[in-house]
């Protein structure tokens, strides 16, 4: 499984940004997430990057008066703050637009354009490779690969999506990998239906997994905490692509893998809290949370109690 890179700021641009940046070569375009920290001057309130730049950013910047250069992928956007009127100038065009919930903006790969935002901005951005949105289109069945330059575009289904990425990370990696792993895929299908130069319905897909299929992926979902449960594992195991896997499985189940996951490590937790005696820490480290606070903070969301008053009430 790729390894992601985790990044709660403000913090000094990641590692791995720097490194990218400083073996750019002058003729080729820069990552997206070393654009973004270059002309927006600070760093990501939170980011998470695979090896290859993809990922999501969550950003809090102040006013922007700036060219943003060509990048390496494609760069879209949904807005999380007040209703501000902004201009972006590419070329001879100009795009006057209101930044507010529910609009996206869509950087295609490669573009350049001036950006005059005249008040800070809460945005959330995912960093979408050209080989990631070409594998979902052809597993898809789409026309186009094509991205239009959107500007403040009202789409509250692409929005709401993109935003929720903003407070999921819970600080288990497995769980936070295939769930960004499963958005961006699902953003990508979006994208190649309403945000391209020929858009189209993408083809439904019907049927579950065969229940050899099904036992298979559970198999592996349900295995320890340092097993690799992305989607490409999970999908390669039962001969299908990420895009059909995904479909399949929450048609047999009812959950998305990500869900499914986090269900069984919440089953998990709750057989440990109730059946032994071991502490909070070390259920946490044992089910692949990075830190008692952040494994605290999942089992609250799902049950409304922290481990240990759920585990009090229990006995």
């Amino acid at each position: 499984m790729t390894e992601p890179l985790l990044r709660d700021g403000p913090e000094s641009l990641p590692p791995s940004s720097e490194a990218r940046q400083a073996n750019q070569p002058s003729t080729e375009h820069r990552a997206a997430d070393v654009e973004m920290a270059r002309v927006l001057g600070t760093t990501p309130f939170r980011m998470a990057l695979d090896a290859a730049g993809g990922g999501i950013a969550h950003w809090k910047h102040e006013p922007l008066h700036d060219v943003v250069e060509p990048m390496s992928h494609h760069v879209i956007m949904a807005y999380n703050g007040t209703m501000q009127r902004m201009e972006r100038r590419s070329g001879r065009s100009v795009a006057i637009g209101t930044f507010r919930p529910g609009v996206v903006i869509i950087i295609p790969e490669g573009s350049s354009s001036r950006w005059d935002i005249p008040k800070p901005v809460d945005v959330v951005q995912l960093y979408l490779p050209r080989t990631t949105l070409a594998r979902v289109a052809d597993e898809a069945d789409a026309p186009s690969t094509d991205l239009l330059e959107r500007t403040a575009h009202p789409d509250p289904v692409t929005s709401r999506l993109l935003l929720s990425a903003a407070d999921v990370l819970q600080g288990n990696e497995a769980l936070d990998a295939l769930f960004r792993q499963q958005l961006t895929d699902l953003l990508a299908t979006r994208l190649l239906a309403a945000h391209t130069g020929a858009p189209a319905p993408v083809r439904p897909v019907g049927g579950g997994l065969a229940p050899q299929a099904l036992r298979r992926a559970i198999e592996r979902l349900r295995s320890d905490s340092e097993a690799d449960v992305s989607l490409a594992a999970l999908a390669s195991d039962v001969g299908l692509s990420r895009f059909h896997f995904c479909r399949a499985f929450k048609e047999s189940t009812g959950l998305s893998p990500h869900a499914w996951l986090r269900q069984h490590r919440l089953e998990q937790a709750m057989n440990m809290l109730r059946d032994t005696d071991a502490s909070v820490v070390s259920v946490a480290a044992a089910l692949g949370y990075g830190s008692q606070t952040a494994f605290a903070a999942a089992f609250r969301k799902l049950t409304g109690e922290t481990p240990s008053d759920w585990r009090r009430r229990l006995r």
